[in-house]
C-alpha cells in the first residue's frame, strides 16, 4: 500500500504510521510538508528531521494561504504547487492521501482528488481550520478529535477518532538529563518551531528560577532569532553564580527523549497548540499556558481555556509576558502540584486514537 502523508500537524502522523506499519505488509509512505517551520529560516524543520530520521521520503512543498490572503502572488504560489504535487502524485500512484490539516495540505489533496484518489483528513482543533474546511469537500472521510468539532463538518462522512498521540510520551525510555539535585523540574517548549518570546522570557526569568528548580528549555532551531546561542551564551555567564538548579537547553526534544523529559517535569511551560495541550491532559500534567493570540479562530486560547477549566492549566497572555508574574506563576504550581491535577484516568480518552484512524485508512483502500 502507498500512502501520501501531509499537513501541519506531523506530530499526529507519527503514531499512525507506527500502527499501519504493525498491521500491513511493507506500508510505503511518501511525506509532503515544509522543510524549513518558516519561510525566512535556514534551519531544518523539527518535522524534516523526523520523518527523515523513519527513512520516509520526503517531499518538500512550497505554497501559499492564498484562501486567508488573496493577493495574486499567493495564487500564483498556489497553483504552481498545485503542478508541482500533481506529478508527483501522478509518478506515485499512492492508494491514499492522508491529511491532517493546515494550508500546505490542500494543494495536495486537490491534486489527489482530480486524480481519484481516496482522501482522509484529521482535524486536531476544536474549531475546525480554514484548512480542513476547504478540505472536507474533497476528503472521502473526516475525522476528528473532538464531539464538538461535529457541527462543522458533514455529517454523513465525519467519525470521531480522537487525537493520535506518541507512546513515547508515557515512559521514560533514556536518561539525557542527569538531575542530581532535588530540587523539582520544569519543562519549557515553545513547540517544534520553538517560540521567541517564551525564549526571552526565560532568559529574563532564568538567575530567579534557577534558585529553586531545574529546567529543561527546548527553544528551538529559526535561524532569524539563532535564540540557541544567545541562551546558550546567557547560561555560561550564569554558571559563575553557583545557583542550584540545572539547566538543560536543547533545540529539538525528540521522541526518545520526551518520555524522560515528561516524567522528570513536575510543571510544563508551553503554547497551547492541539497537540501538545492533548498531550498535557493524557499525562494529567501541571502547565503554565502562553496561546499564540494571532492563529485561526483563537484556537489556542480555547484550548487553554479548556485545560484552564479542568484545573491542570493557568495561562498567561503572550501580550502582556513579564519575568516576575511568570515566577510567581511558576513558584504556585511547584507549591503544590497536586492541586493542579484532575482525578481520572485521562490517558484512556487517547490510547486508541491511532488505531481507529488506522482502521478508517484500511477501510478506504480496501486492505490493499
Amino acid at each position: 500500500m502507498k500512502i501520501v502523508m501531509t499537513g501541519g500537524h506531523h506530530s499526529s502522523a507519527l503514531p499512525v504510521i507506527e500502527e499501519l506499519k504493525k498491521r500491513l505488509s511493507n506500508p510505503e509512505f511518501l511525506w509532503v510538508g515544509h522543510k524549513f517551520s518558516l519561510k525566512e529560516d535556514k534551519n531544518e524543520s523539527l518535522e524534516y528531521k523526523e520523518i527523515v530520521a523513519l527513512n520516509i521520503p520526503f517531499y518538500e512543498l512550497k505554497t501559499a494561504k492564498f484562501y486567508k490572503n488573496l493577493k495574486l502572488s499567493s495564487v500564483k504560489t498556489f497553483f504552481e504547487a498545485f503542478g508541482d504535487i500533481y506529478k508527483v502524485l501522478r509518478a506515485y500512484k499512492p492508494d491514499l492521501i492522508m491529511s491532517y490539516g493546515g494550508y500546505l495540505a490542500v494543494p495536495v489533496v486537490l491534486a489527489g482528488w482530480f486524480q481519484r484518489v481516496p482522501i482522509i483528513t484529521h482535524e486536531q482543533t476544536v474549531t475546525v481550520g480554514y484548512a480542513n474546511r476547504v478540505i472536507s469537500f474533497f476528503a472521502s472521510k473526516i475525522l476528528v478529535s473532538w464531539e464538538e468539532s461535529l457541527k462543522f463538518l458533514p455529517k454523513n462522512k465525519t467519525v470521531i477518532t480522537g487525537i493520535p498521540l506518541r507512546n513515547s510520551i508515557f515512559g521514560s525510555q533514556s536518561q539525557r538529563f542527569n538531575i542530581v539535585n532535588e530540587l523539582p523540574t520544569i519543562y519549557v517548549t515553545g513547540g517544534k518551531s520553538g517560540a521567541h518570546k517564551i525564549n526571552m522570557l526565560i532568559k529574563d526569568s532564568l538567575a530567579e528560577l534557577l534558585t529553586f528548580c531545574n529546567v529543561i528549555h527546548q527553544c528551538g532551531d529559526y535561524s532569524v532569532y539563532n535564540d540557541y546561542a544567545l541562551l546558550t551564551d546567557y547560561h555560561q555567564v550564569l554558571l559563575s553564580s553557583d545557583l542550584p538548579g540545572e539547566y538543560f537547553l536543547e533545540k529539538f526534544v525528540f521522541d526518545n527523549n520526551i518520555g524522560e523529559v515528561f516524567s522528570k517535569a513536575k510543571l510544563v511551560v508551553s503554547r497551547a497548540g492541539a497537540h501538545i495541550v492533548s498531550e498535557l491532559f493524557a499525562l494529567n500534567k501541571p502547565c503554565i499556558l502562553i496561546p499564540i493570540p494571532w492563529v485561526s479562530h483563537d484556537e489556542q486560547r480555547k484550548n487553554a481555556e479548556m485545560l484552564k477549566k479542568l484545573g491542570i492549566a493557568l495561562d498567561l497572555d503572550e501580550t502582556n509576558l513579564n519575568a516576575e508574574e511568570f515566577i510567581l506563576f511558576v513558584k504556585r504550581i511547584l507549591a503544590d502540584p497536586s492541586k493542579y491535577s484532575v482525578k481520572f484516568d485521562t490517558k484512556k480518552k487517547f490510547i486508541y486514537s491511532a488505531g481507529l484512524i488506522a482502521d478508517e485508512i484500511i477501510k478506504q483502500t480496501k486492505g490493499n
